[in-house]
């Protein structure tokens, strides 16, 4: 299994709404990044993600899975776009702000501190786990 980060701003699409598609899951539509693009394509069934609120809030907020590998994107008609759908698996109990992860040493190799803009970025199994273990929440 690998795992990955999902970047939203709450205001377009928010942990809520997620939650509410259920098991059927959403697509991860909009995503106009080569490199973000090209992760969604080599995820896999049941690969992880945690839900990251961006702009405002800055938290972690949640675990997804992939319920869909990748495919066309169906908000575009270039073919060059793809997605993966993800659906919501738990939330955290306690949101992981960006703060925290940028102040643990331990993840500061972290792609996320690294190159915080990327929407859709890959996570070392390590601070999959450090980072669950920060919001009360299993990783598994």
């Amino acid at each position: 299994m690998a795992y990955w980060l999902f970047k939203s701003e709450p205001s377009t699409w928010s942990w809520d709404q997620q939650v509410a598609k259920g098991e059927a899951g959403e697509e991860w539509d909009g995503v106009r990044n080569y490199q973000a693009r090209n992760h969604m394509r080599d995820m896999k069934l049941g690969d992880r993600g945690f839900f990251y609120h961006s702009q405002k809030d800055k938290a972690i907020v949640g675990i997804v899975e992939v319920c869909a590998e990748s495919h066309h994107d169906s908000t575009t008609d270039d073919e060059r776009w793809d997605c993966v759908d993800i659906k919501a698996i738990r939330r955290f109990e306690t949101p992981v702000t960006l703060d925290q992860i940028k102040a643990d040493e331990r993840l500061s190799e972290m792609v996320l501190v690294k190159s915080s803009r990327l929407s859709v970025q890959p996570v070392r199994e390590d601070e999959w786990r450090m980072i669950c273990a920060m919001g009360q929440t299993n990783p598994d």
